[in-house]
């Protein structure tokens, strides 16, 4: 029988430094944004696109995060992968992860602080039809980092524009395309298994995946998006999500 399993991971671990005074006492993840935490707002988007097992990596005030899934029912098997004695980063965080995954045919990895109306669904369905190793969902938008591919979609590098510095695959080319990270992906459940549980950056771990796997870029234009690790970036989301029908 054929597995229809998906798993989401929504990085919520991380120390949410920009968003200053509203991390002193919580978790990223418990900031508020009109009446529910960032986490809740991924959380039921999540299970309105078909996700019913959701792991969710924790650090800081990691027992606040424990505490608020026990205590809010929500239509989805949530686990808690424990970073508490380390905060592993991006990369590291899903690695450690990777045992949740097993019984999955995909893994959609969701930024706790990211707000946006992509049909995430729908791609997983059309990643799942495709032979490709990762989905790295980009866009057209200004940002200080940007991911670098070649003609064909695949991943061949990534920029520091600011300080331009560049980090390659292999060797350096002259031609590529730059999109900036939406900060959403999709893989194959077992992509990251060979790697060491460590502190590591997801963007390096496919630079280093993408020389022997088709880690490949899809573009996406949602109606909106949102990164809100900023307190004017919330501001900004709240003001949007109060002009949507209830």
């Amino acid at each position: 029988m054929a597995n229809n399993k998906h798993t989401a991971m929504i990085l919520a671990a991380g120390l949410g430094t920009r968003l200053q005074t509203l991390t002193q006492n919580r978790p990223k993840a418990l900031v508020m944004l009109n009446d529910k935490p960032l986490l809740q707002h991924v959380i039921e988007n999540l299970i309105r696109n078909g996700f019913h097992h959701i792991v969710i990596n924790v650090h800081h005030f990691a027992r606040q995060i424990m505490d608020f899934i026990a205590t809010h029912p929500f239509d989805a098997d949530i686990v808690i992968s424990d970073e508490s004695a380390l905060l592993l980063d991006t990369g590291g965080g899903i690695v450690n992860a990777a045992p949740f995954f097993k019984d999955s045919n995909c893994v959609l990895v969701h930024n706790v602080d990211i707000l946006s109306n992509i049909e995430l669904h729908t791609l997983t369905e059309s990643f799942q039809k495709s032979n490709d190793d990762a989905w790295l969902l980009t866009q057209q938008r200004n940002s200080t980092r940007k991911l670098l591919f070649n003609g064909d979609g695949l991943l061949c590098g990534w920029k520091h524009a600011a300080e331009n510095r560049f980090k390659w695959v292999n060797e350096s080319i002259e031609e590529y395309n730059e999109l900036s990270f939406s900060g959403i992906h999709l893989f194959k459940p077992d992509l990251f298994s060979h790697y060491q549980v460590r502190p590591a950056s997801v963007i390096d771990l496919y630079l280093d995946l993408a020389k022997r796997k088709v880690i490949r870029s899809k573009e996406i234009h949602p109606n909106y998006w949102y990164d809100l690790g900023k307190p004017e970036q919330l501001t900004d989301a709240a003001a949007f999500l109060n002009t949507l029908p209830k």
